[in-house]
């Protein structure tokens, strides 16, 4: 496994990010701990979750799970680098729910939250500890406070970001910087071959801050994991997906054909595709089997060539280019 640096960080970690929003939800508290066992096994060393994940209002189902198997020993915490994040509606179901506990980036917000994620994970420190959202409503100098304290006390290591604008990632570093504070090091972003909005804004503005981009759906929701040919064994998914399928048809069956001519699946070509920008760090994959897992450990040693990189560029064409000459002189 070629490790990477994320960001302009010291911090390394595998080319691919265990996503763990399935385990839970799809994937059995068992499955879970194989899937994760096998991970560190093979060098997958960068573990991503939320404290909204398992989707249990407040309780923090997912962290909880990964917390059972940090629990078991043999070094699974020291061998990973533990992502979690901060920003989601954990208030417990109540009559008047705490206001202050709801969805935000409030200092009292951050520092409970923090707390709340520690014991669930069963761990005394979070590696990286991502805002899950922007909120505008908040000062980054009371963000900053905060996370300040938890560096301080031990228990975060690096600030990230999820889902922030190009802009929101300037006006936080910034904001680190007058307070001489190293800031975000990274930014998880939505990013795929048929979502590449990222290009015009968020992927330059990690480049000028030293972010390592970390994409989330980085299939698309499926989309670009062989979606015709599963429909045509019969899997069909929800309505909703089967109408996105038809009108991507056209797009689909050329992106399909080229990776029968590459030998490749649909799914590793996509992961691939990410790992030549050379400001992605490491996509989120969310493997609900053991055999999706096993599947996608091929990705880091694969090359695509430029002339398909191209091909790719033509069947999914990106925004243009970067702002603002992708729709300016």
């Amino acid at each position: 496994m070629q490790y990477r640096q994320l960001g302009r960080s010291g911090l390394r970690v595998s080319p691919l990010c265990l996503g763990t929003m399935n385990f839970g939800p799809q994937t059995s508290e068992p499955d879970s701990f194989a899937i994760m066992d096998k991970a560190i096994d093979v060098g997958i060393n960068f573990f991503d979750t939320a404290d909204v994940y398992g989707w249990k209002q407040g309780e923090g189902y997912t962290e909880q799970i990964i917390g059972r198997w940090f629990a078991q020993g043999g070094g699974r915490r020291e061998r990973v680098v533990l992502a979690t994040k901060v920003y989601g509606d954990m208030a417990p179901p109540a009559p008047i729910p705490d206001p202050n506990f709801i969805r935000g980036l409030s200092a009292r917000k951050i520092i409970r939250s923090c707390d709340n994620s520690l014991r669930r994970l069963q761990t005394d420190w979070i590696d990286l500890y991502q805002m899950h959202h922007v909120d505008r409503s908040c000062p980054f100098d009371e963000i900053w406070q905060a996370y300040e304290t938890l560096v301080r006390q031990g228990k975060v290591l690096y600030a990230g970001s999820s889902n922030f604008a190009g802009w929101d990632i300037a006006t936080a570093n910034q904001s680190a910087q007058h307070r001489n504070f190293p800031g975000l090091v990274s930014e998880q972003s939505i990013y795929h071959l048929d979502n590449r909005m990222v290009e015009l804004e968020v992927i330059p503005a990690c480049r000028h801050y030293g972010l390592g981009l970390i994409p989330w759906s980085p299939l698309g929701g499926g989309l670009l994991g062989g979606a015709l040919q599963k429909r045509a064994e019969g899997r069909r998914g929800n309505e909703k997906f089967a109408q996105t399928v038809e009108k991507k048809r056209p797009q689909l069956e050329k992106y399909e054909s080229l990776c029968r001519e590459l030998g490749e699946s649909p799914a590793n070509v996509a992961l691939a595709w990410l790992l030549h920008n050379p400001v992605v760090t490491a996509p989120i994959i969310g493997p609900r089997t053991m055999d999706q897992l096993t599947d996608a450990l091929k990705v880091p040693d694969l090359k695509l060539e430029p002339h398909t990189l191209e091909s790719l560029d033509k069947i999914w064409p990106g925004p243009g280019g970067e702002a603002p000459k992708a729709y300016a002189w």
